[in-house]
């Protein structure tokens, strides 16, 4: 039995602002989760495994996993009210666990600082693309001048630092300013901008002849090309795409009112992400086919593969500028959020304020990217683990890509879907959630055996 149903019938619920509406905090969680993962890699992951048949196996991981352990989150961050650690602390002690499962917190946060590191590196190429795109760079360029292009700008420290630092200010410009100048109004004005931006991709990839072929390619499952690796490739982007395991959600959620059904809300979002995905993909293959390019190109069909056909495209350069301003509002709504949830640790924690918190966090963040930033050129020859077989080549990026990805994600989810199906009462679950008879009895179940057994699985196959 828990001690209370609620933070504020105990007296804990901290003083903080609150999202002004459901559509607020809707557009704030689909900004987190819409991000390079749909536009960047869900297209080429689709294409690596074989299309239609991975698209439906994803969608069912969305619902099984995706889902609930969104509702999770969201529950605990708006139950404690607090930063995501003290969040769990305070679940755990009205329902008479112990306060050690913060634990799942604590490495959701380390694994969002550590993300936000390298990922700001990633926006900052987009950055540094929509110039390409602005001056023309794309016209009429053959294969080597673009991948000469790309592997110019790795292979330049100053150059990536410089969009790096950019890209890292924007982000700590908005956090800084809190929940309802910052948060709040960035994600009113870029989702829809976002949205926009996506849908003239759409429709120009519509007029190049081959929007059939992309649609056909999306959404007629060929099973044959579907191995068990596509499988699990299915299950870990399902869980990644939705930033679940890196304390996000539980930052968001303890601004959340308490009028608002996380159930229904945490549907409309994982329906969003899962159409932001689809859409990009609708906007990138009709390209891909247009040009006779590999659609399975990997990681470099957006930043190599697509640069090339935008400059063999009528309006090539027009669009390609258009796609990479798209790709850097994804990532830029993402960043936004990984930086969250360690600024409002910090915040509470410390007499520093939010913008003091915001500058802190950003900086140590800001010099931690520096470490990928380096491995991509100087230090690329550095390989800490490469006694290990299976770390042999691994740079200290791959590293941290490798560990966040691999371990701390899916352990942190895993916890949390432990913690929250298993140690925290029915009754305040069902009223806290807003879901009734046979919808929360299907989501209770999931959350205590097959979400946390499916993240089981991912995790041991990535580490073997």
């Amino acid at each position: 039995m828990t001690q209370s149903t609620s933070s504020v019938a105990n007296g804990d619920e901290a003083p903080r602002g609150l999202w002004s509406s459901r559509l607020a905090f809707i557009l704030a969680v689909t900004g987190s989760s819409v991000g390079l993962g749909n536009v960047w890699k869900f297209p080429y992951i689709t294409g690596e495994n074989g299309g239609g048949a991975f698209v439906l196996v994803y969608l069912i991981c969305i619902a099984v996993i995706g889902i609930p352990i969104l509702m999770a989150e969201v529950f605990l961050g708006r139950n404690g009210r607090h930063n995501p650690i003290t969040s769990v602390r305070l679940v755990a002690e009205r329902n008479l666990a112990s306060p050690l499962w913060r634990i799942t917190a604590i490495i959701g946060m380390i694994a969002a600082f550590v993300i936000l590191s390298f990922y700001s590196m990633i926006g900052g190429w987009a950055a540094a693309y929509v110039g390409h795109g602005a001056v023309g760079d794309f016209a009429g360029a053959g294969p080597e001048a673009i991948n000469g292009m790309f592997s110019a700008l790795l292979a330049s420290p100053a150059e990536l630092l410089l969009w790096h630092s950019l890209f890292m200010a924007l982000v700590v410009l908005v956090v800084s300013q809190g929940l309802k100048k910052g948060l709040e109004r960035s994600v009113t004005i870029l989702m829809p901008a976002l949205f926009v931006l996506l849908l003239i991709a759409v429709g120009y990839a519509a007029t190049t002849g081959h929007f059939g072929e992309a649609v056909n390619f999306l959404f007629r499952p060929n099973f044959d090309k579907l191995t068990i690796n596509g499988v699990l490739i299915a299950l870990g982007h399902a869980f990644f795409t939705l930033s679940l395991g890196m304390a996000i959600m539980m930052a968001y959620g303890s601004y959340l009112g308490r009028d608002v059904s996380i159930g229904r809300t945490a549907v409309i979002v994982g329906v969003t992400d899962t159409a932001v995905a689809l859409l990009a993909g609708l906007a990138i293959f009709p390209v891909v086919f247009a040009n006779g390019l590999e659609a399975g190109a990997g990681p470099g069909l957006i930043f190599q593969t697509l640069p090339l056909a935008f400059g063999q495209m009528p309006l090539g350069s027009l669009f390609g500028t258009l796609f990479f301003i798209l790709l850097v509002f994804a990532a830029w709504t993402s960043a936004i959020s990984l930086l969250e949830p360690v600024v409002e640790w910090v915040e509470e924690k410390t007499t520093l304020g939010r913008s003091g918190s915001a500058m802190l966090v950003g900086f140590l963040c800001w010099a931690l990217g520096i470490v990928s930033i380096l491995s991509l050129n100087l230090w690329s020859d550095v390989t800490p683990l490469g006694m290990i077989e299976r770390f042999e080549g691994k740079t200290l990026f791959d590293l941290l890509d490798y560990f966040t990805a691999n371990v701390m994600l899916p352990l942190s989810g895993m916890l949390t879907a432990l913690f929250v199906g298993w140690c925290v009462a029915r009754e305040c679950l069902e009223h806290d959630l807003g879901l009734k008879g046979g919808a929360f009895a299907v989501w209770y179940n999931l959350i205590r055996f097959a979400t946390p057994l499916a993240v089981a699985v991912v995790f041991v196959y990535n580490l073997l």
